[in-house]
């Protein structure tokens, strides 16, 4: 459930502790978010993404920091503005929560324990342990939210319950170090794969997350999570490709020996002495058998080339 850390994380100093969220036309909510999250925090910050609506005006009245996109540009291209504007800030923890009212700001304290008191580097606000609302999310979504995960966990062995928890917090060592590219969802999960790498303490609190709430359609959040779910399998293909390809090419290969040999089986002599074969089975399982080698082939050689290229990098650039 986190990546090791010989340097001590985070703990309290002078820079601000804000609460950020992104904001996108989310006028009925926003200003009930920013007032209960100002009571646990030094600041608040709002990124509009190009709202049409009064969402960045009724934040800036209840009192919280707006900064605008011209037009959207996805969630995670609104956390890239929110780390830069909290870097700027030389923020002491950066907690991320949704505007939409999902996420309860009375969990902030929570999330800021085990960063301020030197535990953790990221937090997340989980609904998957002892505590949280997993029992209470949609069957459909839950079921879509435990996929990603494993395959997140499988190329970061992290062992995170609930990688697409939006309630984050960040301590100012995860801000300087951690870089994400994605600008949609995705992002999620490329800031959990840069964890190990950057050397940071990832650790989990439960929370509850209100699914009474407009959320957009039942498809939203199913392309959402079909987005993610890609990302997090070409993810996991480039870092083990003998999970992604050599674990089902050898299930192919038993398949098609299998069908082989029960064809071998099948063969009948008649009484004139030649041989009945059906040939469907025996062309079915050697295909099936070709494609089980060919995967495997390819994760044999992917994973190789892995090895040979970090072998090249951490020798020549210091890069692991």
């Amino acid at each position: 459930m986190q990546a090791a850390s010989e340097e001590p994380c985070a703990s309290r100093g002078n820079g601000p502790i804000i609460a950020a969220m992104p904001l996108y036309n989310e006028e009925e909510t926003v200003g009930s978010v920013v007032l209960q999250a100002k009571r646990h925090v030094d600041e608040v910050l709002c990124l509009d993404d190009g709202s049409s609506d009064a969402s960045a005006r009724i934040a800036r009245k209840c009192g919280a920091q707006v900064h605008q996109h011209r037009y959207n540009r996805g969630y995670g291209g609104a956390l890239k503005s929110i780390f830069a504007i909290a870097r700027e800030l030389d923020a002491e923890v950066l907690v991320i929560l949704d505007s939409d009212g999902q996420h309860d700001p009375d969990d902030i304290p929570a999330l800021l324990a085990p960063i301020l008191d030197g535990r953790a580097d990221f937090v997340i606000g989980s609904r998957f342990i002892d505590g949280g609302s997993g029992d209470a999310m949609p069957s459909y979504r839950k079921l879509g939210v435990k996929v990603i995960s494993t395959a997140s966990n499988l190329a970061s062995n992290l062992g995170i319950k609930d990688t697409q928890s939006g309630y984050r917090a960040f301590s100012r060592r995860a801000l300087k170090r951690l870089r994400f590219e994605q600008d949609g969802m995705e992002s999620t999960l490329e800031m959990l794969e840069e964890c190990a790498s950057n050397d940071l303490t990832v650790h989990e609190v439960p929370t509850v997350v209100r699914y009474d709430v407009p959320k957009g359609s039942r498809f939203t959040a199913m392309s959402h999570g079909f987005t993610v779910l890609s990302y997090a399998l070409v993810s996991l293909s480039q870092k083990k490709p003998l999970i992604v390809f050599g674990a089902p090419g050898a299930a192919l290969l038993s398949l098609g020996a299998g069908i082989g040999m029960r064809a071998l089986n099948s063969v009948n002599q008649l009484t004139d002495g030649t041989v009945s074969l059906d040939v469907g089975p025996g062309l079915t399982a050697a295909w099936i058998g070709m494609l089980g080698i060919s995967l495997m082939f390819t994760g044999i050689i992917l994973h190789t080339a892995r090895h040979i290229l970090r072998r090249l990098l951490l020798t020549n650039f210091g890069i692991d």
